[in-house]
Order: structure tokens, then sequence, then C-alpha cells
């Protein structure tokens, strides 16, 4: 089974490079590699790709173009494969990827995919409905996950939270109690018990 690709990446030498390495595959087609996030866009409708192979920054913005996009095919196309090449090891980005769920879905980190044989890996698991997620990228969520708990503002209660959001807007306790329609007292008492 031949696999259809749609590159995107703005780095020309980058994307130049992975045309090349690409090319070498017989069961891959590469049908567009592209630079930008509406260039992807369009070839992703033009060419009706198996598989998405993009970065996470791009032009116009170079904040989170690929990760949108990635969004967007979700909705708008849930049997296409996404993998998300980034150079910046941001756990949040991961899990906006997988927020829809995770089949079809990988999030690579460019420096750590040392060879043809881990990319294809990629390619041919979210083609298959499978999900590719790298390891640094798999702690960083579980250290992340592991200080939320650790917090001491996890044994805050909701009414807590919410009290002590209103005190760092700087709401005095009756715009607090106004707010949230409870008693001064009981705003006091929030926040008494948060501190």
């Amino acid at each position: 089974m031949t696999i259809r690709l749609v590159a995107a990446e703005d780095s020309y030498l980058v994307r130049e490079g992975l045309r090349l390495l690409l090319a070498t595959q017989e069961d891959v087609d590469l049908v567009a590699c592209v630079s930008t996030a509406d260039e992807l866009r369009a070839a992703v409708a033009a060419h009706d790709p198996d598989v998405v192979l993009t970065d996470v920054r791009m032009p116009p913005g170079e904040h989170d173009e690929g990760i949108r996009v990635a969004e967007e095919l979700a909705s708008t196309r849930p049997g296409l494969g996404v993998v998300l090449l980034s150079q910046y090891l941001e756990p949040d980005w991961a899990l906006r990827l997988f927020d829809g769920g995770a089949a079809g879905r990988a999030y690579l980190l460019k420096e750590r995919v040392g060879d043809l044989a881990q990319l294809r890996h990629a390619l041919e698991s979210v083609v298959a409905g499978g999900t590719v997620l790298d390891p640094l990228v798999v702690e960083a969520l579980v250290r992340g996950r592991a200080a939320e708990r650790a917090s001491p503002l996890a044994r805050l209660t909701p009414r807590e939270r919410e009290v002590l959001g209103l005190v760092a807007e700087g709401l005095s306790n009756g715009a607090i109690a106004a707010r949230l329609v409870l008693s001064e007292r009981a705003v006091e008492k929030h926040i008494t018990s948060v501190l």
C-alpha cells in the first residue's frame, strides 16, 4: 500500500531534506511539500492524502499553526493521520494534538528523529490509526501532572480556587461576595482557608 503524504515545513533545508529522504521510499508518495499553514490546507484539499507531516511553527505567525491545522483536520477529516514534528518540547501542544483522540496522531521531536525508519514507523502507525509520542514528551507530561498534584493549590476546593482567582484580580471581599452571590463573611472564611 502506498502512503499518500503532504508535508509542511517552513525551513527550506529541512523541507528539501524531507523531500529527498521520502523520495527514496517506494511506498511513500509525497504529493505536496509546502511551507505555510495556508498552503498545507490547500494541499490537503487538493490531494486528499493519507497522512500530513507538519511542523508546529509556520508562517504567517510562527507560533502554533501546525497544531491549529491538526485541530481543524480532526473535525473536517477525522480519518486523516497527522504527524507533528517539533523542535520544541511543549507538552501543551501534544495535549492539544491528542485532545480529540489519539488515534492517527503522532508528536515527534525533530532532534530525536534519528533516521528514516523512525519517521516511517510514525507515518505507518498513524495511517493504521495508531499513536506515536516521543518519550521525552511523555516524561514532561508525567512530570507536569505530578507537580500539579503536589502543588498546595491542588488541595483547594473549586470555590476556594474561584475566590483566590478573584483576589488575584484585585477584587475586594465585598466585590467577590457580590460576584459569587455569597456573604462577605463566607468570602472571608474562604480566604482564611486558602491562607
